[in-house]
């Protein structure tokens, strides 16, 4: 699995390696090195590619895009990129780096992202298997969600010539098809409800709506005393949460000086996520706010009456399986794309871009959450939702495109979901027949 991005694009595919585990295949998850420890604890082997998903989201916040702002910019977006593409291909190739033992892909599950993912399987001569978290494929059904912003490709194919080259040794290609910069035959598997954004109609077989993909988190959380005694505090009045994730805001006081005067005037409770962009420090502490770290979704959102956060798919997909009213605070990327679907769907307000945030529209969002024909929307998506299960949705989906073929006597058939966890040394070559 190749797989660049924030904690929130890694989270899923962490999910989906589990149960290609279980079902006796060797996964090997290679994403940022930040994430060793979340890879490794979740029982996937771990490779660390390169990039630093801080960097990459504290540029994408400042340029609002791939397009750098100023020259000073450029270097850090190329060296990002060129450190990336150049990882892929020991990703699937080399050793592991603390154990040394052999590792060999028979197949690549990747998000786009990963810009090269294309070009190591051609070299390798695997499969190659897409998901995502946001649509890539286009469709006439609405606008892709990053077709506001601005993307050279002209440097990519030079880059990525520089690395068919060098590293793979394949000829160089002519063009890279947009922003999308991948064969249109692959398959892909979009990790998102069908009950929030249906398949579009003209998408065809070699592309499935899978699902939500959630990783249990809440059963093994232990979470703080003094947070458990805060939501004891008023259990008839649950809190609103307000965070951003991974991604850093540019003046931290002032967004929470907003956060907190309209938690005030609105007269509700808040829980407010420090994350990577510093939120939540306050001068005097207020009984109303509570200033959290780290806390898993699944354990936090159903103590929540609603939530407001940046609009990541990983967080929407956690707060509208919680029945929370949502505001999504849009920074760049899909994020808009995915306050315009929470929007239309009804159970939040329309979304408000970070560069427009104000006490005013986030007194207005908290107002419209509070409805409670808000609350009953969210509440019957959250049971529309309740059956799925995007983790088999996304195995089966995999399965599908690559069915198994010419078996010999020392190849099993795959155990089905109800199997019991076995060894994980079994090579993905069961999946594709020994090929």
């Amino acid at each position: 699995m190749l797989i660049v991005g924030t904690r929130g694009d890694v989270q899923p595919f962490v999910a989906i390696g589990q149960r290609l585990q279980e079902h006796g295949h060797r996964v090997r998850l290679a994403t940022h090195s930040n994430f060793k420890e979340f890879v490794l604890t979740a029982g996937l082997e771990f490779f660390p590619l390169g990039g630093d998903p801080k960097v990459l989201a504290g540029y994408m916040v400042k340029n609002k895009g791939f397009l750098p702002s100023g020259p000073s910019e450029i270097p850090i977006q190329r060296s990002q990129i060129k450190e990336i593409i150049f990882s892929l291909y020991p990703a699937c190739k080399d050793p592991d780096p603390e154990t040394n033992i052999e590792f060999n892909a028979d197949a690549i599950i990747a998000n786009p992202p990963a810009y090269g993912h294309t070009h190591v399987a051609e070299a390798l001569n695997i499969p190659l298997h897409i998901f995502f978290t946001m649509p890539w494929t286009p469709t006439s059904e609405f606008p892709h969600p990053l077709s506001r912003v601005k993307q050279p490709v002209g440097y990519r194919v030079n880059m990525i010539n520089d690395f068919r080259k060098k590293r793979l040794r394949l000829r160089p290609v002519t063009y890279l098809r947009g922003p999308y910069m991948s064969p249109p035959n692959l398959p892909y598997g979009y990790i998102w409800s069908p009950h929030l954004v249906p398949k579009p109609k003209d998408w065809g077989p070699k592309i499935d709506v899978v699902g939500f993909c959630f990783l249990d988190l809440a059963s093994s959380y232990e979470p703080p005393e003094s947070l458990v005694k805060w939501l004891k505090k008023d259990e008839k009045q649950k809190p609103i949460y307000i965070g951003f994730g991974s991604l850093p805001v540019q003046k931290p006081e002032k967004m929470t000086e907003i956060i907190v005067k309209a938690l005030e005037i609105t007269h509700q409770r808040g829980i407010i996520n420090k994350g990577w962009g510093g939120l939540g420090n306050l001068e005097t502490p207020k009984e109303f706010v509570y200033s959290l770290d780290n806390c898993p979704h699944d354990w936090l959102f159903p103590q929540c009456s609603a939530v407001v956060h940046h609009g990541g798919a990983g967080t929407t997909a956690a707060g509208l399986k919680a029945a929370c009213p949502t505001t999504v605070v849009p920074f760049f990327g899909d994020q808009p794309f995915w306050g315009e679907r929470v929007h239309a769907r009804g159970v939040g307000p329309a979304p408000i871009p970070v560069d427009e945030f104000s006490l005013e529209k986030l007194v207005s969002a908290i107002h419209f959450m509070l409805d409670p024909k808000v609350k009953k929307s969210a509440e019957e998506l959250a049971r529309a939702m309740e059956n799925e299960d995007g983790v088999t949705g996304a195995v089966r989906a995999f399965y599908k495109h690559f069915p198994q073929r010419n078996l010999t006597s020392d190849c099993q058939p795959l155990p089905n979901k109800s199997s019991t966890r076995k060894s994980s040394a079994l090579s993905m070559r069961r999946c594709f027949g020994c090929s």
